[in-house]
C-alpha cells in the first residue's frame, strides 16, 4: 500500500482530490491520462457491518482480559483480522439500528437526523406506548437524497461521492435506511450500483433457505421481513449469511474485470433474531454444554466470522488484499433483553458491560470494531480513543481521497484516518452524544426515553421521564456499577450544561408529559 495516500483527518491525497474534484458523477471508469488508460489505484473498501453484535460475541478480546464468552465462541477470522489490523475498544453506536446506520450514511448524530428509533412502515412510528410520556415526531421515515418525504432527512451519502469519483459501489443484505415505500427503502438511491437483498426492513423472517428467507410456495413473503432477492436458495440447506457470502463474492468476481476500486458493503442480517441454528456449527456448541438456543446463538456468530474469512481468502485469492481496506463493525449492543431470551434470561450476555441492545448503558452502544489497512495499520495494534457511528462517513472518503466538503448536511463525525496512521487523535478533547427521545419495543437496564454524553473518562445518562441523572467513570467501572452522581455534582453539572447546549445546537427533539402537555426539561434544566 502507498503510503502517500494516508493524511490527517478532513485531507485528501493532491492527486485524489483532483482526481474526486474531476470525475463526473456516475464515472466508474478508470482515470485517463493523455491517450493511455491509467488504472485507479486507490484502495478498495470493504466496510463489513454486523447487526445486533455484543462487545463480547467473538473470541476477539476487546477488554483488557478475557472473558468467558471470548472463551465460548469461536470467530478465527476476526482474530485473523485484528492480528493484522487495529483493534478498538471504544467504538460507539447508537443503541438501536436504524439511528446508527442512518449516522454511517449522513455522517449527522442522531440528534440531528432524528432517526432515533428503528424504521420499517412508512409514517408509522415504532415505539412503545407510555402512559407518561408524549414521543416526539421524530424522523419515522428515515433518511433520503431527495426531499419530498415527510418526516425524513435529507442527505448526501458516502457512498454516492465514492460512486462520483469512479468506485464500483456493492451493497449486499440488510440496507434499513428508510420505511417501505419512501426513498431511502433502496440502495440504488444512496449510489450503489450492486444491491443484493437489501430492502426496508432491519430484520429478517428466516435465516433458512428450506424456509425461503420467509416466503411460501407460491412465493410471496409471509412478512415484511422475508429477505427478498435469493431465490436461487431456495429450498435449499444454504443458510441466510452463508447465501449473501456467496452472492457478495460473485459481485466481486465482477467488480474485479472493471478496472476500478470497489466499494463492498458486507451488511449482513446476522445476528439478529431469529436465533435459528446454522447446521454448519451446531454439534460444536452442544459438545460444550450450551443450551439448545444458546448453541443456536453461536453459530449465528461463527457464520458470520466464516463470511469475513471467505471475503479476506478472496482477496488474496485474487492479489487484492494488499489493495484492500477492511472496517468490521457492530451497528448497536448485543441482544440481551426481550421476549426471545425472557425464557432465558441473558442480560450478562455482554458482561462486563450492562444491559445491551436499546440502553444507554455501555452493553448498549459499545461495539467491536477492527480496521485493517495494508501499509498502514500496525498488525496487531490497539487503540484506546473512541469513535463514534458518524465517523465512518469522512474516514471513509478520507481512505478513498474524495473530498466532501459539499454536503448538503452538517457532518458531525471526525475521520478516524490519524488514529490508523498516527498523525493525531481526534478524541482528544470531543464529546459523544447520543439522543433517544423514543421508547424501544423491549423493557429491561437502562432503557428508556434518555440523552447521553461522554467526555473523557466520565458518562452522564439522563432520563428524560424521571429526570433522573447516572453519572459513571467508564475506564474505572466498565460496568456502571457505581453511580456517582451524587459524590460528583460538579461533573453532573458540567456535563449536563455541556449535553443540553450540543442538543439545542443540533436541533434535538425531546419528549412531553402527557398531563401537563409541557416538553421534557433539558439535562441542564434540572
Amino acid at each position: 500500500m502507498n503510503r502517500r495516500l494516508v493524511l490527517s483527518a478532513g485531507a485528501a491525497p493532491l492527486a485524489m482530490a483532483a482526481f474526486a474534484q474531476g470525475a463526473d458523477a456516475g464515472n466508474a471508469g478508470p482515470v485517463q491520462a493523455g491517450n493511455c488508460t491509467e488504472r485507479d489505484d486507490r484502495p478498495n473498501i470493504i466496510f463489513f457491518l454486523v447487526d445486533d453484535m455484543g462487545w463480547q460475541d467473538t473470541s476477539v478480546p476487546f477488554w483488557n482480559q478475557k472473558t468467558r464468552y471470548n472463551e465460548l465462541y469461536e470467530t478465527p477470522n476476526m482474530e485473523r483480522l485484528a492480528a493484522q489490523g487495529m483493534l478498538f475498544t471504544q467504538a460507539y453506536a447508537s443503541s438501536v439500528s436504524s439511528p446508527s446506520r442512518c449516522s454511517m450514511m449522513t455522517g449527522a448524530n442522531a440528534a440531528r437526523h432524528r432517526v432515533t428509533n428503528w424504521t420499517l412502515e412508512k409514517g408509522v412510528p415504532t415505539d412503545m406506548e407510555s402512559d407518561v410520556l408524549e414521543l416526539p415526531e421524530w424522523n419515522c421515515n428515515g433518511i433520503a437524497q431527495v426531499p419530498g418525504t415527510a418526516n425524513t432527512f435529507v442527505a448526501k451519502s458516502f457512498v454516492q461521492y465514492l460512486k462520483d469519483s469512479g468506485y464500483h459501489t456493492i451493497h449486499c443484505g440488510k440496507a434499513h435506511w428508510g420505511a417501505i415505500d419512501t426513498p431511502g427503502e433502496s440502495p440504488y438511491h444512496f449510489g450503489f450500483e450492486v444491491n443484493i437483498a437489501g430492502h426496508a426492513a432491519g430484520g429478517l423472517a428466516s435465516y433458512l433457505g428450506e424456509s425461503r428467507y420467509g416466503h411460501d410456495k407460491g412465493g410471496n413473503p409471509t412478512s415484511l421481513m422475508s429477505i427478498p432477492g435469493l431465490e436461487k436458495y431456495w429450498d435449499t440447506d444454504t443458510f441466510a449469511t452463508e447465501a449473501l457470502t456467496l452472492e457478495a463474492i460473485k459481485a466481486l468476481d465482477k467488480a474485479k474485470k472493471y478496472n476500478q476500486p470497489f466499494y463492498l458493503y458486507m451488511s449482513h442480517y446476522a445476528i439478529h433474531i431469529p436465533i435459528e441454528k446454522d447446521n454448519r456449527f451446531f454439534r460444536k456448541y452442544k459438545a460444550k454444554g450450551m443450551s439448545d438456543k444458546e448453541a443456536a446463538y453461536a453459530t449465528l456468530i461463527e457464520g458470520m466470522d466464516k463470511s469475513l474469512g471467505d471475503l479476506m481468502d478472496w482477496l488474496e485469492e485474487n492479489g487484492e488484499a494488499d489493495n484492500t481496506i477492511i472496517i468490521f463493525m457492530g451497528d448497536n449492543g448485543g441482544y440481551a433483553t426481550g421476549e426471545y431470551w425472557r425464557d432465558e434470561p441473558l442480560y450478562t450476555q455482554n458482561s462486563p458491560l450492562k444491559c445491551g441492545k436499546g440502553s444507554a448503558y455501555e452493553g448498549g452502544i459499545r461495539e467491536p470494531m477492527i480496521v485493517f489497512w495494508p501499509g498502514v495499520t500496525e498488525p496487531g495494534s490497539r487503540c484506546d480513543s473512541y469513535i463514534l457511528a458518524e465517523d465512518i462517513y469522512p474516514s471513509v472518503l478520507d481512505m478513498a481521497g474524495v473530498r466532501y466538503d459539499d454536503a448538503p448536511q452538517h457532518i458531525d463525525g471526525r475521520s478516524f484516518v490519524p488514529l490508523l496512521n498516527g498523525a493525531g487523535d481526534p478524541s482528544e478533547g470531543r464529546n459523544l452524544y447520543w439522543n433517544f427521545p423514543n421508547l424501544w419495543g423491549e423493557t429491561g437496564p437502562g432503557i428508556g426515553s434518555t440523552c447521553t454524553v461522554r467526555s473523557g473518562d466520565w458518562k452522564l445518562i439522563y432520563f428524560y421521564e424521571s429526570g433522573k441523572k447516572e453519572l459513571y467513570n467508564i475506564p474505572d467501572d466498565i460496568g456502571e456499577e457505581n453511580d456517582l452522581a451524587q459524590e460528583r455534582p460538579d461533573i453532573v453539572k458540567k456535563l449536563s450544561k455541556e449535553l443540553g447546549k450540543y442538543l439545542r445546537k443540533a436541533g434535538a427533539q425531546r419528549p412531553s408529559f402527557k398531563a401537563t402537555g409541557m416538553p421534557c426539561p433539558w439535562p441542564d434544566e434540572i
